[in-house]
This record gives structure tokens, C-alpha cells and sequence, in this order.
């Protein structure tokens, strides 16, 4: 027996709560249990509760044996002076306030069911993809939904508070931070940081100064990135290098090393040096894309947008010097909606938050709904397991299902698990 499991039981009485009475024969009702404290101080706030014929309200602590009172030093300790119920498994010495005055204390120990108990040891010590196993897929779809709901509204809350940290740093410029989330997404997962390096040594009001020439934004980000430290055979690479050695001088930029950047093992349509061109294409066809992205109402507008082409140099190429079959090197469609996801959206339902209007958190679930499931090694294990994926709203729910609750076991704060655990079958 433990804690996290008696919270547990306790918050949602889960126990035989007929004829209750403390161990010093006080007759006992819940009224309230309280709201749980997971930070330091007594384990539930705000309770209510009836001893005898008197009701009371305040806070309430929950140990495995009454022991544990002296064990973490409470009787010495004001804050827990005003407890009005000590709650635990099994009392095995009575507990007292610095008065001296004996602290109502419950008993649970022969009223938890032992199949819920049974259940969350057989959850806890489960070596499975995920703790509930393939038992996830028979609750309700309603449980089911309603989690999935909550999930992802948990992980849109925590990339939005990555984005607070990056914009009180940016001094609350959204175009600025959104143009340097917008580069790391350009990276995705294997170049995200280079792409953000360089971002943050070339800031946007740089850019925005050459947007309408093509040629000058690549020669400040192939520059930037540290690619253009070498001799050229071909006259656009030299030409490109000539411009921000000139540039260079005139906004006093310093390059950021070349090696960073990855190739190996990857697609050459993946490739940086494709990605640095497309995000200059970008930024070249998008004024002020921030507030543009914003007020885009549409999704499909929006992948009408992102979806950039190169220059004519990089139709024949991938990397400098070498020459590439030639054919359309847009951004590409399932690229796209990976940005869309991971970066657009969050800015959205952060951008709604701040605003206090609702339209743009709304429009950022709405184009989850609206594009297809993305297709990875969590997702097709949550379909073998028999869960039915929609769109990129449930994949990202599942995704955060799977890192904040399965991963940690945090089968009692899931809803499934608390289903699961629950029933009766």
C-alpha cells in the first residue's frame, strides 16, 4: 500500500464508506473530500466533514500509517494543527496536535476493495506497451473522448507555455518569436536546433529589409548558417557568397558554424541546405507572417501558404556544388501539416489565450480535426491496440496519452485507467 494509491481511494471515495468512525469511535461523514494538494502543506484542501454532530471544514492528510505522522515531522509543525481528519490504511500509534489533543484519525484498512487494489498493482508492475494493454480499447467511447479532450488541451497548454517563455524573452514581439519558431520547424526534428541557431543570429527586421529579393534572403541565411564558407565552382553559390560577405559587413553578422547542420541518413529532399531555401521562399512571399498566418481563416489557405517552392538554382540541386535530377522541390503536403501542427497551432491557441477571444484557439482544434492522422511507431501501436485514430487531433492527444501518462504510470490519473480500474469485469 502506498500514498498515491490512498489519494486515490480517497478523493473518490472508494472505499466502504457505511457506518464510518474514527478510531477513537467518533462516527464520521464525508461530505466533501477535499481538493488535492500536490505541492508541500496537508494532502487536501477545502474538506468537509462530519464528527459526531459537528461539522467541519479544512484540510485533511492521508499516510499509509498513522506513524508516518512523526516520521515527516508534522507534530511539530503549525501548518497541520488544523487538520480535522488524519486518513490512513492502518493506525498503528495514536497521533496527537501540539496541545496534546488527539487528531480524529480513519482507518481504511479493511474497506478498500481488493479487486481495485489488485488492479492498480497489476497496472504498476505491467511491462506492456502501455499498463492497461489492449483493455484501453473497451471503455466507452464517451471516457474515451472526453480524456482525449483533456489530453490534448494538456499538451497545447504546455507548447504554449514553451511559446510564453520564448516571446517574454522576445519582449512580447510575436512576429519575432513566431518567425523563430517557424525556422526550428523548418528543421524538424533533426536540424531544429541548427535551424533555431540561425534564427537567433539573424533576427526577422534583417530579413524583412530584402523580402522582396530572393536572392539577397539566401545569401543572408545560406550565409548565416555557416554554408557558405567554401570555394564555389558554379557562379550562383559565389554570387550568393560575394552578397553577405557585403551584408555581413553591413549588419556585422557572424556566421554560425557549418558542421552543425545533419545530412547524413536522411532524404535528400529533407536535406538543410532544400530547407534554408524553402524557409527564404517563405519569408520572401509572406509579409508580416505572423499576423498573416493569424487571420488565415481556412486551412486550406494555409497549406496554400506554407507550401513554398525554391529558387531555379535549388530545382537542379540539393546541396551545393551537386547537381540533382530536376523537379519541383516544394515543401510537400504531409511537411506542411507537420508545421501546422507543431508550431502554427500552438501559436494559435496561445495568440486566443492572450487575446481572450476564442476564435483562434477554436480555428487551432479546428484544423487538428481537419488534417489527417499523423503516421508514426506510437500511433500505429495505439491502432494495434484497437483504438480507432481519426485526424491529428486524436494523434496528438494519444501522443501525449502516451509520454505523460502510460510512460510514467500515471494510471490514476487517467481516466481510462480509472475506468478500467473501477469496473467490475
Amino acid at each position: 500500500m502506498n500514498e498515491e494509491f490512498l489519494f486515490y481511494i480517497w478523493q473518490y471515495r472508494l472505499f466502504d464508506t457505511k457506518e464510518l468512525s474514527t478510531v477513537q469511535g467518533e462516527p464520521v461523514e464525508i461530505i466533501r473530500p477535499g481538493d488535492h494538494n500536490s505541492d508541500s502543506g496537508p494532502d487536501f484542501f477545502n474538506a468537509r466533514i462530519k464528527l459526531g454532530d459537528t461539522q467541519w471544514a479544512g484540510n485533511i492528510e492521508v499516510h499509509t500509517r498513522s506513524s508516518d505522522w512523526k516520521k515527516h515531522r508534522h507534530q511539530g509543525n503549525k501548518a497541520y494543527d488544523n487538520i480535522i481528519l488524519h486518513v490512513v490504511h492502518e493506525e498503528d500509534e495514536p497521533v496527537f496536535r501540539q496541545g496534546g489533543e488527539a487528531v480524529p484519525t480513519l482507518e481504511l484498512k479493511h474497506r478498500i476493495p481488493g479487486r481495485i487494489y489488485s488492479r492498480y498493482l497489476q497496472f504498476k508492475s505491467s511491462k506492456a506497451w502501455v499498463p492497461c494493454g489492449r483493455q484501453a480499447a473497451e471503455v466507452s467511447k464517451f471516457t474515451l473522448h472526453s480524456w482525449l479532450d483533456r489530453v490534448l488541451a494538456e499538451r497545447l497548454e504546455r507548447k504554449a507555455n514553451m511559446i510564453e517563455e520564448s516571446l517574454a524573452i522576445n519582449k512580447y514581439n510575436w512576429e519575432e518569436t513566431f518567425y523563430r519558431h517557424m525556422a526550428r520547424s523548418f528543421g524538424f526534428k533533426v536540424n531544429g536546433d541548427p535551424f533555431e541557431l540561425l534564427a537567433g543570429s539573424l533576427p526577422s527586421t534583417i530579413l524583412a529589409r530584402h523580402k522582396d529579393n530572393l536572392f539577397q534572403l539566401e545569401a543572408l541565411l545560406f550565409g548565416q548558417a555557416g554554408l557558405l564558407e567554401t570555394t564555389f565552382r558554379e557562379k550562383y553559390p559565389t554570387a550568393l557568397q560575394n552578397e553577405y560577405h557585403f551584408l555581413k559587413k553591413k549588419f556585422r553578422l557572424s556566421a554560425m558554424p557549418g558542421h552543425l547542420w545533419k545530412f547524413m541518413r536522411m532524404r535528400p529532399s529533407n536535406f538543410p541546405t532544400l530547407r534554408i531555401a524553402q524557409f527564404a521562399s517563405l519569408v520572401n512571399r509572406s509579409s508580416h507572417l505572423f499576423s498573416r498566418v493569424m487571420e488565415t481563416e481556412s486551412l486550406a489557405e494555409l497549406r496554400k501558404l506554407l507550401d513554398v517552392n525554391c529558387s531555379d538554382y535549388w530545382q537542379g540541386h540539393y546541396r551545393f556544388g551537386k547537381k540533382a535530377p530536376g523537379k519541383r522541390r516544394s515543401l510537400g503536403e504531409d511537411a506542411v501539416d507537420i508545421i501546422i501542427i507543431n508550431t502554427v497551432v500552438p501559436f494559435l491557441f496561445l495568440y486566443g489565450k492572450h487575446l481572450k477571444n476564442e476564435k483562434y484557439s477554436d480555428r487551432a482544434f479546428q484544423y487538428l480535426e481537419e488534417t489527417e492522422a499523423e503516421k508514426n511507431g506510437i500511433i500505429s501501436r495505439w491502432e494495434q491496440i484497437g483504438l480507432r485514430v481519426r485526424n491529428a487531433y486524436d494523434t496528438q492527444a494519444l501522443l501525449q496519452l502516451k509520454n505523460e501518462y502510460c510512460d510514467k504510470k500515471r494510471c490514476l490519473n487517467c481516466a481510462i485507467g480509472n475506468d478500467l480500474m473501477r469496473s467490475k469485469n
